[in-house]
């Protein structure tokens, strides 16, 4: 496997492992009525999902050329 798609395909495991990891860590409500959850997680998943979409079309564009 090309470099390339070793780098798209890293992004891809991370999103998976944030969302995994999301679901997994219980959200809590503490004794002010505070919900403690690890909302950061989302948003890096959804971003580390959407560049490896975009790497592995732009690598394989690259590559039919």
């Amino acid at each position: 496997m090309e470099t390339k798609f070793k780098i798209a395909t890293t992004f891809l495991v991370i999103g998976i492992i944030c969302f995994l990891v999301f679901y997994l860590i219980d959200s809590q409500v503490d004794e002010n009525g505070i919900i403690q959850e690890p909302f950061f997680l989302l948003p890096i998943g959804f971003t580390s999902l959407l560049l490896s979409i975009f790497l592995f079309i732009l690598f394989a564009v690259i590559k039919k050329k």
